[in-house]
């Protein structure tokens, strides 16, 4: 299936549908809190939930936050800032992106042998409950990177930014939104690890989009682009 030329993998629609309908079951919080939610995105879903998620309610916010710091920030940092290469910071990222890699993780479409053994054991309601509290966390600015910032390369990577139209889904200021991670002061490590996976077809995403919007662009740009995205800061107002 194409729309405008871009292949659609219809398999990971349907996982994508699913990991959508866990988020949509805890009361319309992720498209509420998501950008893309409030700008002629559609109209918010009715109150009624799937019959699933009314089996019993999502565990309040306060026990997945106590969870959160027992289970997840060893690695991604008890205010979702990652102080650990190779492990992406969750500050910021919205709720509906979260429980969609959950979803992923669960389901073994995504490969990290941690992550995995983490997600299988959680129940539709813990994915809920994290994604939701990961939705609070605030993003946290990056520490300034070691070394002076390369102008040149910064002036090289707003250039591809716009030229490979990642405002597009990930807005100007890279904040993401429902299904669109946040890409603002990631860690630069693993910004290039998953852009170079979607070119690589080894990261799947919600849908082919990230694949085919990098499959032309050069490695090395890829690069350059990580290293734009982990610096960016947004213009004050």
């Amino acid at each position: 299936m194409t729309v405008k030329g871009a292949r659609i993998d219809l398999n990971m629609l349907a996982l994508a549908a699913a990991a959508t309908l866990l988020a949509l079951g805890a009361s319309g919080v992720a498209w509420a809190q998501s950008p893309a939610g409030s700008k002629g995105g559609g109209t918010k879903p009715a109150a009624s939930k799937p019959a699933a998620a009314e089996s019993k309610p999502t565990a309040p916010a306060q026990s997945y936050a106590q969870r959160f710091a027992g289970l997840c920030a060893a690695c991604h940092g008890a205010n979702g800032r990652s102080e650990i290469p190779g492990t992406p910071s969750l500050a910021g990222q919205p709720s509906f992106y979260a429980i969609t890699q959950l979803f992923l993780f669960r389901e073994g479409r995504r490969a990290n042998e941690a992550m995995t053994a983490v997600a299988k054991t959680m129940t539709d309601d813990d994915m809920r409950g994290f994604s939701e509290f990961i939705g609070t966390l605030p993003p946290v600015p990056a520490p300034p990177p070691a070394g002076a910032v390369d102008a040149q390369r910064m002036a090289r990577g707003k250039q591809l930014a716009v030229e490979h139209k990642c405002v597009f889904c990930h807005g100007d200021d890279f904040s993401g939104g429902q299904q669109v991670p946040r890409i603002a002061q990631q860690r630069e490590e693993y910004l290039a690890a998953a852009l170079h996976g979607f070119k690589d077809g080894k990261r799947p995403g919600y849908t082919r989009a990230m694949s085919e919007a990098v499959r032309p662009v050069p490695p090395a740009d890829l690069d350059t682009l990580a290293y734009y995205l982990a610096r960016f800061m947004p213009t004050a107002k």
